[in-house]
């Protein structure tokens, strides 16, 4: 009566084994002793499931994974990131045989992890070994040439994927005092490579979501900004995820904080604020002892609320310079808390915010990072709906580093209010003579609410 159940768990156990394998091989050398325990442990499952069959298939029908002929139903990040990996390789099947090796499942997830959407000089390397069979779909016409890239629905999918993984993660710091690593090496690999393949696509998407669930959307959106600053500083690969994980990790310390406090309504007294200010030094000692963590995590936890002229906290704590991963996410942390609405605070727009981290920029924070980040982001960030000085409505498409006032546009809306059937593209930067009109430089006069045009704007960044 038991064996389907065990059965089906020893499908999601291969599953998971095989989505860590991929990703463990992307950061991590060969040799890595995590790369080897993992290892071990696909074997072991596979062991197990050859003692009943010869053959053991993973293959994707639709959006599902299959095992064994066996639709695996629980949808999860891992079983998500496994299904992009694998589509983003044109793999729609992958045999492993009794007598698979070690060698030949290393063999396998580098591969993979080197593989991808972009990847056109391997897109017909046969990925086969003696017991391990990868079938290849014949044509990828039907692909979207950037894969992910173009793939809003994905993007979508991974990032409430990556906010219900960091609810898991403070759930599992808060029961057994350290947050689950491989869960957040997972969360953060797969919004690494969206910050690496569509990077404005993904931080529009930040300012998008719901507001009930603000502890996680935070620790996500702070991950998203912290890697995109990163990665506009030419920051990639390990590094990049471990930038992107101790940013994920930053406030994991107030698993410690009193719930009373932290869910305050209301503004914190002195005696309250003291309390809310040792997340920082609880979240470093977490991560500190938390194996498998970057050196990184534990130091821009206890960092991420200093600042330069030492008006932040630790109060006794003062750094005539800090690492550049605690700068970084301290630059999105204050960004993404101010836009946030909260029961005790009105979400402010981007231009004030911006305003607000310039008027502190070398004095708090670092000028020429802040300076960074506002020609990355913008005043009007992508995928925010604004007006048009001509009355118009349009989408924000792309920022204009040289004058972050006046981006790329789609004009959705006519000056009348009615909706365009024929969307059209227009360059705020350039006057109406430039493009052949007459009349004087346009400008946006404001931004507004999508809901209340039943706008989705996030759809209108595709090209």
């Amino acid at each position: 009566m038991n064996e389907q159940p065990s059965r089906v768990a020893m499908y999601e156990d291969l599953l998971r084994r095989t989505a860590s394998g991929m990703r463990n091989a992307q950061l991590y050398a060969t040799d890595h002793p995590l790369v080897a325990r993992n290892m071990a442990g696909l074997i072991a499952v596979l062991t197990a499931l050859h003692q009943q069959q010869p053959s053991i298939a993973i293959g994707i029908v639709g959006n599902d994974l299959v095992v064994a002929d066996t639709p695996m139903h629980k949808i999860s990040a891992t079983m998500t990131e496994l299904i992009r990996k694998l589509k983003d390789n044109n793999v729609e099947r992958i045999a492993f045989e009794r007598g698979v090796t070690q060698d030949e499942l290393v063999t396998l997830v580098q591969n993979l992890s080197r593989l991808g959407g972009k990847a056109s000089g391997d897109a017909d390397k046969d990925l086969s070994t003696t017991h391990v069979r990868v079938g290849r779909l014949k044509s990828s016409d039907d692909k979207k040439q950037d894969g992910i890239a173009s793939d809003i629905a994905a993007i979508r999918q991974m990032y409430s994927s990556a906010v219900a993984s960091a609810e898991v993660l403070v759930e599992s710091a808060a029961t057994e005092g350290m947050p689950d690593t491989p869960a957040a090496l997972q969360t953060v690999e797969g919004l690494a490579d969206a910050v690496t393949q569509n990077r404005t696509a993904l931080m529009a998407l930040t300012a998008m979501r719901s507001y009930d669930n603000y502890t996680f959307t935070h620790m996500v959106n702070v991950s998203i900004l912290t890697m995109a600053q990163a990665r506009a500083l030419g920051i990639d690969g390990k590094l990049l995820r471990e930038f992107g994980l101790s940013a994920l990790m930053h406030d994991i310390g107030k698993v410690r904080t009193p719930k009373e406090i932290l869910n305050k309504p209301d503004k914190l007294t002195d005696e309250e604020f003291v309390i809310m200010r040792r997340h920082v030094v609880d979240g470093a000692e977490i991560l500190r002892r938390t194996p498998e963590m970057p050196i990184l995590a534990p130091v821009v936890a206890f960092e991420h609320h200093l600042r330069l002229d030492g008006s932040g906290y630790p109060h006794t704590v003062k750094r005539e310079t800090m690492n550049l991963g605690s700068m970084l996410c301290a630059i999105a942390d204050v960004y993404d808390a101010m836009r946030s609405q909260r029961s005790y605070q009105k979400a402010f727009p981007t231009d004030r915010i911006l305003a607000v981290l310039k008027r502190n920029e070398g004095a708090q924070l670092d000028q020429n990072l802040v300076r960074r980040f506002t020609q990355l982001l913008g005043i009007y960030p992508p995928g925010n709906l604004v007006r048009l000085s001509t009355d118009e409505i349009a989408v924000v498409l792309r920022i204009h580093a040289p004058d972050p006032h006046r981006p790329r546009v789609r004009v959705l809306l006519a000056a009348d209010g009615t909706r365009l059937e024929l969307p059209f593209e227009r360059n705020l930067w350039e006057t109406q003579r430039d493009r052949g009109d007459q009349g004087a430089l346009e400008s946006i006069t404001s931004p507004l609410d999508p809901a209340e045009y039943n706008l989705d704007p996030l759809t209108f960044l595709e090209d």
